[in-house]
Protein backbone atom coordinates (compact mmCIF):
# COMPACT_ATOMS: atom_id res chain seq x y z
CA UNK A 1 0.00 0.00 0.00
CA UNK A 2 1.62 3.36 -1.11
CA UNK A 3 0.61 6.65 0.53
CA UNK A 4 1.83 8.57 -2.65
CA UNK A 5 3.82 7.93 -5.97
CA UNK A 6 6.91 9.89 -4.49
CA UNK A 7 8.28 11.26 -1.82
CA UNK A 8 10.51 14.58 -1.78
CA UNK A 9 12.98 15.65 0.79
CA UNK A 10 13.03 19.27 0.98
CA UNK A 11 11.21 21.93 -0.53
CA UNK A 12 13.57 24.31 -1.63
CA UNK A 13 14.18 25.57 -5.11
CA UNK A 14 15.00 21.95 -6.40
CA UNK A 15 12.33 20.63 -4.26
CA UNK A 16 9.55 22.42 -5.15
CA UNK A 17 10.15 22.69 -9.18
CA UNK A 18 10.40 18.54 -9.39
CA UNK A 19 7.25 18.30 -7.33
CA UNK A 20 5.77 20.15 -9.77
CA UNK A 21 7.17 18.90 -12.74
CA UNK A 22 5.56 15.53 -11.45
CA UNK A 23 2.28 16.81 -11.05
CA UNK A 24 2.23 17.81 -14.75
CA UNK A 25 2.11 14.05 -15.37
CA UNK A 26 -0.36 13.50 -12.17
CA UNK A 27 2.12 11.47 -10.13
CA UNK A 28 0.97 11.52 -6.37
CA UNK A 29 3.97 14.08 -4.88
CA UNK A 30 4.30 14.66 -1.02
CA UNK A 31 7.21 17.08 -0.19
CA UNK A 32 8.95 16.52 3.40
CA UNK A 33 9.93 19.50 4.54
CA UNK A 34 11.65 19.97 7.71
CA UNK A 35 11.50 23.86 8.60
CA UNK A 36 8.21 24.87 9.84
CA UNK A 37 8.06 28.13 7.95
CA UNK A 38 9.72 29.40 4.80
CA UNK A 39 13.42 31.38 5.63
CA UNK A 40 12.56 35.04 6.35
CA UNK A 41 15.98 36.79 5.46
CA UNK A 42 15.85 38.23 1.88
CA UNK A 43 18.77 36.87 -0.16
CA UNK A 44 18.46 38.26 -3.49
CA UNK A 45 19.57 35.33 -6.15
CA UNK A 46 20.16 35.46 -10.17
CA UNK A 47 18.09 33.94 -12.01
CA UNK A 48 20.60 32.90 -15.40
CA UNK A 49 19.19 32.81 -19.24
CA UNK A 50 18.32 29.05 -19.14
CA UNK A 51 16.43 29.09 -15.64
CA UNK A 52 14.21 31.84 -17.17
CA UNK A 53 13.93 30.23 -20.43
CA UNK A 54 12.48 27.18 -18.17
CA UNK A 55 10.17 29.39 -16.36
CA UNK A 56 8.86 30.75 -19.96
CA UNK A 57 8.51 26.86 -20.62
CA UNK A 58 6.11 26.65 -17.62
CA UNK A 59 4.48 29.67 -17.89
CA UNK A 60 5.83 31.30 -14.62
CA UNK A 61 7.83 33.64 -16.33
CA UNK A 62 5.36 37.03 -15.73
CA UNK A 63 5.18 35.76 -12.64
CA UNK A 64 8.86 35.53 -11.55
CA UNK A 65 9.09 39.13 -13.78
CA UNK A 66 6.86 40.71 -11.98
CA UNK A 67 8.59 39.75 -8.54
CA UNK A 68 12.14 40.82 -10.15
CA UNK A 69 14.54 43.13 -11.75
CA UNK A 70 16.31 42.26 -15.26
CA UNK A 71 19.96 43.23 -15.60
CA UNK A 72 22.25 43.19 -18.20
CA UNK A 73 23.83 39.67 -19.28
CA UNK A 74 27.51 39.73 -18.65
CA UNK A 75 30.41 40.18 -15.93
CA UNK A 76 29.35 36.92 -14.68
CA UNK A 77 33.10 35.05 -15.09
CA UNK A 78 35.07 35.88 -11.87
CA UNK A 79 33.44 39.49 -12.36
CA UNK A 80 35.38 40.12 -15.11
CA UNK A 81 33.73 43.16 -16.32
CA UNK A 82 32.80 42.39 -19.89
CA UNK A 83 29.33 42.67 -22.18
CA UNK A 84 27.49 39.97 -23.27
CA UNK A 85 27.80 39.00 -26.75
CA UNK A 86 25.09 40.98 -28.61
CA UNK A 87 23.52 37.97 -30.28
CA UNK A 88 23.02 35.43 -27.56
CA UNK A 89 20.70 32.31 -29.15
CA UNK A 90 18.20 33.02 -26.39
CA UNK A 91 15.09 35.46 -26.36
CA UNK A 92 15.86 35.99 -22.84
CA UNK A 93 19.01 37.39 -22.81
CA UNK A 94 19.10 38.87 -19.11
CA UNK A 95 20.13 38.25 -15.47
CA UNK A 96 17.12 38.34 -13.15
CA UNK A 97 17.73 39.20 -9.66
CA UNK A 98 15.16 38.18 -7.21
CA UNK A 99 14.90 37.50 -3.54
CA UNK A 100 15.46 33.75 -2.57
CA UNK A 101 12.41 33.71 -0.36
CA UNK A 102 10.31 34.82 -3.35
CA UNK A 103 11.40 32.07 -6.20
CA UNK A 104 10.93 29.50 -3.67
CA UNK A 105 7.51 30.95 -2.43
CA UNK A 106 6.68 30.68 -6.52
CA UNK A 107 7.76 27.18 -6.90
CA UNK A 108 6.22 25.71 -4.05
CA UNK A 109 2.64 27.68 -4.59
CA UNK A 110 2.47 26.11 -8.39
CA UNK A 111 3.42 23.08 -7.18
CA UNK A 112 1.09 22.97 -4.59
CA UNK A 113 -1.46 24.50 -7.29
CA UNK A 114 -0.62 21.42 -9.45
CA UNK A 115 -1.69 19.35 -6.58
CA UNK A 116 1.20 18.55 -4.63
CA UNK A 117 1.22 17.97 -0.83
CA UNK A 118 3.78 20.35 0.99
CA UNK A 119 3.85 18.82 4.55
CA UNK A 120 6.03 21.38 6.71
CA UNK A 121 7.69 20.48 10.42
CA UNK A 122 8.12 16.98 8.58
CA UNK A 123 11.72 15.83 9.25
CA UNK A 124 12.72 12.68 7.95
CA UNK A 125 15.09 10.29 9.84
CA UNK A 126 15.43 7.10 8.07
CA UNK A 127 14.03 5.08 5.02
CA UNK A 128 14.65 1.40 3.80
CA UNK A 129 13.78 0.28 -0.14
CA UNK A 130 12.93 -2.50 -2.15
CA UNK A 131 12.19 -3.99 -4.62
CA UNK A 132 8.58 -2.24 -5.12
CA UNK A 133 9.16 0.95 -3.16
CA UNK A 134 10.63 3.04 -0.03
CA UNK A 135 9.33 3.37 3.38
CA UNK A 136 10.29 6.54 4.82
CA UNK A 137 10.22 7.16 8.93
CA UNK A 138 9.74 10.51 10.08
CA UNK A 139 11.13 12.09 13.52
CA UNK A 140 7.50 11.61 14.75
CA UNK A 141 7.38 8.11 14.11
CA UNK A 142 5.15 7.95 11.37
CA UNK A 143 5.80 5.39 8.66
CA UNK A 144 5.12 6.67 4.92
CA UNK A 145 5.35 4.20 1.98
CA UNK A 146 6.20 5.69 -1.57
CA UNK A 147 7.34 4.02 -5.23
CA UNK A 148 10.36 6.77 -4.90
CA UNK A 149 12.04 9.14 -2.53
CA UNK A 150 14.45 12.17 -4.16
CA UNK A 151 16.28 13.95 -1.56
CA UNK A 152 16.27 17.82 -2.69
CA UNK A 153 17.64 18.27 1.40
CA UNK A 154 20.60 20.24 0.65
CA UNK A 155 24.41 20.20 1.20
CA UNK A 156 24.00 18.47 4.63
CA UNK A 157 21.87 16.15 2.90
CA UNK A 158 20.13 13.27 5.33
CA UNK A 159 19.20 11.36 2.38
CA UNK A 160 22.42 10.95 0.76
CA UNK A 161 23.93 10.18 4.00
CA UNK A 162 21.49 7.15 5.00
CA UNK A 163 21.91 6.31 1.22
CA UNK A 164 25.06 5.68 1.68
CA UNK A 165 26.36 8.03 -1.57
CA UNK A 166 30.28 9.23 -1.42
CA UNK A 167 30.63 13.08 -1.39
CA UNK A 168 34.38 13.63 -2.38
CA UNK A 169 35.64 16.72 -3.39
CA UNK A 170 37.28 19.60 -1.16
CA UNK A 171 36.60 21.06 2.31
CA UNK A 172 36.57 25.14 2.69
CA UNK A 173 39.99 27.05 2.51
CA UNK A 174 38.29 30.49 1.98
CA UNK A 175 35.24 31.71 3.75
CA UNK A 176 33.26 34.83 2.76
CA UNK A 177 30.52 37.46 4.22
CA UNK A 178 27.51 38.53 2.49
CA UNK A 179 24.21 40.61 4.03
CA UNK A 180 22.12 43.16 3.21
CA UNK A 181 22.47 46.38 4.94
CA UNK A 182 21.81 49.78 4.56
CA UNK A 183 25.41 52.34 4.31
CA UNK A 184 25.87 55.53 6.39
CA UNK A 185 28.32 56.50 3.28
CA UNK A 186 27.18 54.75 0.17
CA UNK A 187 29.71 54.63 -2.38
CA UNK A 188 28.88 56.48 -5.78
CA UNK A 189 28.55 53.86 -7.84
CA UNK A 190 28.60 50.06 -7.41
CA UNK A 191 31.59 48.36 -6.51
CA UNK A 192 32.40 45.09 -8.15
CA UNK A 193 36.29 44.44 -7.08
CA UNK A 194 37.29 41.11 -7.04
CA UNK A 195 38.22 41.58 -3.12
CA UNK A 196 34.55 43.14 -1.82
CA UNK A 197 31.75 44.26 -3.77
CA UNK A 198 28.65 46.82 -2.55
CA UNK A 199 25.84 46.32 -5.07
CA UNK A 200 22.21 48.25 -4.59
CA UNK A 201 19.95 45.43 -3.33
CA UNK A 202 16.75 47.90 -3.36
CA UNK A 203 15.50 51.53 -1.94
CA UNK A 204 18.41 52.41 0.53
CA UNK A 205 19.81 48.74 0.78
CA UNK A 206 23.37 47.25 -0.33
CA UNK A 207 24.42 43.88 -0.69
CA UNK A 208 27.70 43.50 0.63
CA UNK A 209 30.41 40.73 -0.11
CA UNK A 210 33.35 40.66 1.48
CA UNK A 211 35.88 37.99 2.75
CA UNK A 212 36.09 36.60 5.82
CA UNK A 213 38.45 36.22 8.38
CA UNK A 214 39.20 32.88 8.30
CA UNK A 215 37.30 29.05 8.18
CA UNK A 216 35.42 28.71 11.23
CA UNK A 217 32.88 27.29 12.75
CA UNK A 218 29.86 28.50 10.69
CA UNK A 219 27.55 27.32 13.55
CA UNK A 220 27.77 30.60 14.73
CA UNK A 221 26.69 33.70 12.79
CA UNK A 222 28.33 36.33 11.34
CA UNK A 223 27.83 39.72 13.17
CA UNK A 224 27.08 43.55 11.97
CA UNK A 225 31.01 44.09 13.67
CA UNK A 226 32.37 41.33 11.21
CA UNK A 227 31.61 43.15 8.27
CA UNK A 228 32.95 46.35 9.80
CA UNK A 229 36.31 45.01 10.40
CA UNK A 230 36.41 43.34 7.39
CA UNK A 231 35.75 45.92 5.28
CA UNK A 232 37.89 48.44 6.55
CA UNK A 233 40.62 45.83 6.26
CA UNK A 234 39.77 45.46 2.76
CA UNK A 235 38.48 48.60 1.64
CA UNK A 236 39.55 51.04 4.07
CA UNK A 237 36.21 52.35 5.41
CA UNK A 238 33.44 50.08 6.76
CA UNK A 239 30.81 52.49 4.56
CA UNK A 240 29.18 53.22 7.79
CA UNK A 241 27.02 49.90 7.56
CA UNK A 242 23.96 49.49 9.80
CA UNK A 243 20.40 48.14 10.16
CA UNK A 244 21.53 44.62 8.39
CA UNK A 245 18.64 42.90 6.68
CA UNK A 246 20.03 39.34 6.80
CA UNK A 247 24.14 38.17 7.55
CA UNK A 248 25.29 35.01 6.09
CA UNK A 249 28.79 32.72 5.84
CA UNK A 250 29.92 30.34 2.46
CA UNK A 251 32.55 29.12 2.22
CA UNK A 252 34.27 27.96 -1.30
CA UNK A 253 33.67 24.04 -0.63
CA UNK A 254 33.48 22.05 -3.10
CA UNK A 255 31.94 18.13 -3.38
CA UNK A 256 30.46 16.44 -6.21
CA UNK A 257 27.72 13.01 -4.80
CA UNK A 258 29.63 9.94 -6.71
CA UNK A 259 26.10 9.07 -7.96
CA UNK A 260 22.72 10.72 -8.14
CA UNK A 261 20.70 7.33 -8.08
CA UNK A 262 20.52 4.07 -5.86
CA UNK A 263 17.67 2.02 -6.99
CA UNK A 264 14.67 3.70 -5.66
CA UNK A 265 16.25 6.68 -4.18
CA UNK A 266 17.35 10.02 -6.38
CA UNK A 267 19.49 12.77 -5.30
CA UNK A 268 19.28 16.52 -7.48
CA UNK A 269 20.35 20.29 -6.05
CA UNK A 270 22.17 20.86 -3.68
CA UNK A 271 21.86 17.17 -1.92
CA UNK A 272 24.39 16.37 -5.06
CA UNK A 273 26.74 19.03 -5.31
CA UNK A 274 27.84 22.30 -3.48
CA UNK A 275 30.37 24.76 -4.77
CA UNK A 276 31.11 28.66 -4.29
CA UNK A 277 28.46 30.73 -5.47
CA UNK A 278 31.21 32.44 -7.43
CA UNK A 279 29.10 33.04 -10.64
CA UNK A 280 25.57 32.53 -9.24
CA UNK A 281 25.07 28.63 -10.58
CA UNK A 282 23.88 27.14 -7.91
CA UNK A 283 20.08 27.98 -7.38
CA UNK A 284 20.02 27.48 -11.36
CA UNK A 285 21.95 23.92 -11.12
CA UNK A 286 19.24 22.62 -9.03
CA UNK A 287 16.38 23.45 -10.80
CA UNK A 288 17.84 22.17 -13.80
CA UNK A 289 18.41 19.16 -12.03
CA UNK A 290 14.68 19.08 -11.67
CA UNK A 291 13.67 20.24 -14.54
CA UNK A 292 15.61 17.18 -16.19
CA UNK A 293 14.33 14.65 -13.87
CA UNK A 294 10.80 15.26 -13.21
CA UNK A 295 9.31 13.65 -16.94
CA UNK A 296 11.49 11.20 -16.44
CA UNK A 297 10.84 9.75 -12.82
CA UNK A 298 6.55 10.30 -14.04
CA UNK A 299 7.37 8.25 -16.78
CA UNK A 300 8.91 5.34 -14.38
CA UNK A 301 5.99 6.03 -12.38
CA UNK A 302 3.18 6.07 -15.12
CA UNK A 303 4.70 2.94 -16.95
CA UNK A 304 5.63 4.47 -20.24
CA UNK A 305 9.49 4.77 -19.46
CA UNK A 306 11.87 3.04 -22.04
CA UNK A 307 14.09 0.95 -19.95
CA UNK A 308 17.32 3.18 -19.28
CA UNK A 309 15.47 6.48 -19.70
CA UNK A 310 16.01 7.16 -15.66
CA UNK A 311 19.46 6.17 -16.12
CA UNK A 312 20.22 9.34 -18.07
CA UNK A 313 19.14 11.19 -15.56
CA UNK A 314 22.52 11.06 -14.14
CA UNK A 315 24.34 10.34 -17.47
CA UNK A 316 23.07 14.10 -18.35
CA UNK A 317 23.02 15.79 -15.06
CA UNK A 318 26.46 14.84 -13.37
CA UNK A 319 28.63 15.95 -15.74
CA UNK A 320 26.91 19.09 -15.83
CA UNK A 321 27.91 20.01 -12.41
CA UNK A 322 31.78 18.79 -13.17
CA UNK A 323 31.81 21.20 -15.11
CA UNK A 324 30.20 24.17 -12.93
CA UNK A 325 32.48 22.94 -10.13
CA UNK A 326 35.90 23.26 -12.51
CA UNK A 327 34.25 26.65 -13.47
CA UNK A 328 33.94 28.09 -9.95
CA UNK A 329 37.45 26.15 -9.02
CA UNK A 330 38.76 28.10 -11.75
CA UNK A 331 37.00 31.76 -11.13
CA UNK A 332 37.92 31.22 -7.36
CA UNK A 333 41.37 30.98 -8.27
CA UNK A 334 41.01 33.96 -10.16
CA UNK A 335 39.73 35.87 -7.62
CA UNK A 336 42.55 35.58 -5.26
CA UNK A 337 45.16 37.55 -4.63
CA UNK A 338 48.61 36.29 -5.98
CA UNK A 339 51.26 37.37 -9.00
CA UNK A 340 50.18 34.25 -10.52
CA UNK A 341 46.26 34.68 -10.27
CA UNK A 342 46.77 38.16 -10.88
CA UNK A 343 48.60 37.54 -14.21
CA UNK A 344 45.90 34.50 -15.49
CA UNK A 345 43.19 36.79 -14.78
CA UNK A 346 44.97 40.03 -16.79
CA UNK A 347 45.19 37.51 -19.84
CA UNK A 348 42.08 36.06 -19.47
CA UNK A 349 40.80 39.76 -19.31
CA UNK A 350 42.31 40.03 -22.66
CA UNK A 351 41.42 37.10 -23.75
CA UNK A 352 37.53 37.77 -23.22
CA UNK A 353 37.97 41.02 -25.58
CA UNK A 354 37.85 37.90 -28.38
CA UNK A 355 34.09 37.03 -28.98
CA UNK A 356 34.40 33.28 -28.77
CA UNK A 357 36.24 33.48 -25.76
CA UNK A 358 33.56 35.93 -24.18
CA UNK A 359 30.56 33.78 -25.51
CA UNK A 360 31.89 30.86 -24.17
CA UNK A 361 32.29 31.30 -20.69
CA UNK A 362 29.46 33.54 -20.52
CA UNK A 363 27.20 29.67 -21.84
CA UNK A 364 28.88 28.07 -19.15
CA UNK A 365 27.69 30.06 -16.76
CA UNK A 366 24.10 30.68 -17.92
CA UNK A 367 23.73 27.00 -19.08
CA UNK A 368 22.64 27.52 -22.25
CA UNK A 369 25.50 25.47 -24.05
CA UNK A 370 24.89 22.71 -22.52
CA UNK A 371 24.72 19.52 -25.01
CA UNK A 372 23.88 16.23 -24.05
CA UNK A 373 24.87 13.25 -25.57
CA UNK A 374 22.34 11.79 -28.05
CA UNK A 375 24.72 10.42 -30.18
CA UNK A 376 26.24 11.09 -33.62
CA UNK A 377 23.84 14.35 -35.36
CA UNK A 378 24.16 18.07 -35.89
CA UNK A 379 25.41 20.48 -33.23
CA UNK A 380 21.43 21.29 -32.78
CA UNK A 381 20.86 17.54 -31.48
CA UNK A 382 21.14 17.51 -27.90
CA UNK A 383 20.86 21.13 -27.41
CA UNK A 384 17.89 23.05 -26.13
CA UNK A 385 15.93 25.03 -28.94
CA UNK A 386 15.73 28.92 -27.92
CA UNK A 387 12.15 30.37 -27.64
CA UNK A 388 11.48 30.59 -31.08
CA UNK A 389 8.48 31.98 -33.23
CA UNK A 390 5.62 29.67 -34.27
CA UNK A 391 2.28 30.08 -35.39
CA UNK A 392 0.41 30.33 -32.16
CA UNK A 393 2.89 32.74 -30.26
CA UNK A 394 5.87 31.55 -29.12
CA UNK A 395 7.29 27.81 -29.09
CA UNK A 396 7.67 27.48 -24.87
CA UNK A 397 4.05 28.72 -24.74
CA UNK A 398 3.57 25.12 -26.23
CA UNK A 399 5.57 23.37 -23.55
CA UNK A 400 3.41 24.17 -20.63
CA UNK A 401 1.75 21.15 -20.06
CA UNK A 402 5.60 18.94 -19.57
CA UNK A 403 4.63 17.26 -23.02
CA UNK A 404 6.75 15.75 -25.72
CA UNK A 405 6.99 18.14 -28.59
CA UNK A 406 7.18 17.25 -32.54
CA UNK A 407 7.79 20.75 -34.09
CA UNK A 408 6.80 20.13 -38.03
CA UNK A 409 7.97 22.22 -40.63
CA UNK A 410 7.66 19.30 -43.62
CA UNK A 411 2.96 19.09 -42.26
CA UNK A 412 3.57 15.53 -43.13
CA UNK A 413 4.88 13.76 -39.98
CA UNK A 414 2.68 12.16 -36.92
CA UNK A 415 3.41 11.48 -32.90
CA UNK A 416 0.90 8.40 -33.82
CA UNK A 417 0.97 6.38 -30.76
CA UNK A 418 2.82 8.19 -28.71
CA UNK A 419 0.03 11.12 -29.18
CA UNK A 420 -0.75 10.71 -25.45
CA UNK A 421 2.39 11.77 -24.58
CA UNK A 422 4.10 13.79 -27.36
CA UNK A 423 1.85 17.24 -28.65
CA UNK A 424 2.17 17.55 -32.68
CA UNK A 425 2.75 21.10 -34.18
CA UNK A 426 2.72 21.43 -37.95
CA UNK A 427 4.19 24.92 -39.27
CA UNK A 428 5.90 25.61 -42.60
CA UNK A 429 6.09 29.08 -40.74
CA UNK A 430 8.71 27.95 -37.81
CA UNK A 431 11.56 29.82 -37.12
CA UNK A 432 13.47 26.78 -37.47
CA UNK A 433 16.44 25.88 -40.77
CA UNK A 434 15.82 21.75 -40.83
CA UNK A 435 12.34 19.92 -41.42
CA UNK A 436 11.40 18.97 -38.03
CA UNK A 437 12.56 18.35 -34.80
CA UNK A 438 11.18 16.33 -31.52
CA UNK A 439 11.70 18.13 -28.20
CA UNK A 440 11.58 16.21 -24.79
CA UNK A 441 9.70 17.86 -22.21
CA UNK A 442 12.99 19.56 -21.37
CA UNK A 443 13.23 21.35 -24.41
CA UNK A 444 16.21 19.58 -25.49
CA UNK A 445 15.93 18.42 -29.15
CA UNK A 446 16.10 14.50 -29.46
CA UNK A 447 15.77 14.23 -33.17
CA UNK A 448 15.95 16.28 -36.54
CA UNK A 449 15.20 14.79 -39.89
CA UNK A 450 11.51 14.44 -41.83
CA UNK A 451 11.23 10.58 -42.05
CA UNK A 452 8.99 9.00 -40.01
CA UNK A 453 10.09 5.54 -39.58
CA UNK A 454 13.35 7.15 -38.10
CA UNK A 455 11.14 9.97 -36.17
CA UNK A 456 8.82 6.67 -34.76
CA UNK A 457 12.54 5.04 -33.67
CA UNK A 458 13.62 8.24 -31.40
CA UNK A 459 10.19 8.11 -30.11
CA UNK A 460 9.90 4.79 -28.54
CA UNK A 461 13.51 5.50 -27.52
CA UNK A 462 12.53 8.41 -25.32
CA UNK A 463 9.17 7.96 -24.67
CA UNK A 464 8.41 3.84 -24.95
CA UNK A 465 5.70 1.70 -26.56
CA UNK A 466 3.23 3.15 -28.67
CA UNK A 467 -0.22 3.61 -26.52
CA UNK A 468 -0.56 1.70 -23.64
CA UNK A 469 2.20 1.55 -21.75
CA UNK A 470 1.42 -0.45 -18.88
CA UNK A 471 0.68 -0.11 -15.04
CA UNK A 472 3.04 2.03 -12.94
CA UNK A 473 6.47 1.02 -11.99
Amino acid sequence: MFNTDVIIAGCGPAGAMLAAELRLHDVRVLVLERDTEPASFVRIVGLHIRTIELMAMRGLLERVLERGRRRPAGAYFAAIDKPAPADLDSAHAYLLGIPHPVIVGLLERHAVERGAEVRRGATMTGFDQDAEGVTVELADGERLRSRYLVGCDGARSTVRKLLGVGFPGEPARNETLMGEMSLGAPPEEEIRDRRFSLSPAGPGVYRVVVPAEGVSDRAEPPTLDDFKRQLRAVAGTDFGVHSPRWLSRFGDATRLADRYRVGRVLLAGDAAHIHPPIGGQGLNLGVQDAFNLGWKLAAQVRGWAPETLLDTYQAERHPVAEQVLDNTRAQTELLSAGPGPEAVRRLLTELMDLDEVNRLLLEKITAIGIRYDFGPGTDLLGRRLRDIDVKQGRLYGQLHRGRGLLLDRTERLTAGGWSDRVDHLGDHTAALDVPAVLLRPDGHVAWIGDDQRDLDDHLRRWFGSARGGGEPA
